[in-house]
């Protein structure tokens, strides 16, 4: 199966290259400027090591954000307890059946491995253990919307990162800058990372990525340093 990237998320501005702070108003890319009072759908974003679950109806492969990435022994563990064979092949059945010969689809599942050990902090995601959390599921080349997302996690019994609520570019901004506390973290005085604004109807950019962007409380954080 092919390890397929799941595409960089630019931040809403440039950056200063000397500071590396965040140019307030100079958009990193045109399409974040159009869309910018368009509602947005907001998701936590989570603090951990970007994970995809690969799945061709047979066999299933464990990768991480690029086809080289190390996943800890420790967390590649727990990952092959999630995701057999079995519970796959139950969740995402053939499209058809030929001859004796079962087609299915290929799948990738795309989230983030975090918890104790995984990250600064992480273990006040989770004290004393790890997991996965889903956040983008492709079947060959569709991208599933929320709602197709979210019955898989639950078929699954996986999680899938929170919906926080529907911005404009502005409204999510003002948001992640006066900090919000994660609603997936066992402590809960622990500040979430920030926001991932994603277009419910999956629009595209001139090169066909998926126009997406992040806002990280660090980085407004930063701003007063």
């Amino acid at each position: 199966m092919d390890h397929k990237d799941y595409q960089k998320i630019n931040t809403i501005y440039k950056r200063d290259q000397k500071t590396n702070k965040l140019l307030i108003g100079d958009w990193s890319l045109p399409e974040f400027e159009y869309l910018k009072d368009c509602k947005w759908r907001a998701e936590e974003k989570i603090d951990g090591t970007n994970i995809q679950i690969r799945f061709n109806g047979q066999s299933v492969e464990i990768g991480g954000r690029t086809v080289n990435a190390n996943i800890p022994t420790f967390l590649l563990n727990k990952l092959q307890e999630i995701f057999t064979a079995a519970k796959l092949q139950s969740c995402f059945p053939p499209e058809s059946e030929e001859k004796s010969k079962l087609y299915y689809t290929n799948v990738i599942l795309y989230g983030e491995g975090y918890g104790a050990k995984i990250q600064k902090g992480g273990d006040r995601y989770i004290k004393n253990d790890i997991n996965f959390i889903l956040f983008d599921v492709r079947i060959d080349r569709w991208w599933l919307k929320r709602d197709a997302v979210e019955q898989i996690a639950s078929a699954l019994g996986i999680k899938v990162v929170p919906v926080i609520g529907y911005m404009s570019i502005p409204e999510a901004e003002e948001y992640v800058r006066n900090g919000f506390i994660s609603q997936i973290a066992e402590d809960l005085t622990f500040e979430a990372e920030g926001l991932v604004l994603k277009t419910d109807l999956g629009l595209l950019d001139r090169s066909g990525q998926r126009i997406i962007t992040k806002i990280k409380t660090r980085d407004f954080q930063n701003l007063n340093n």
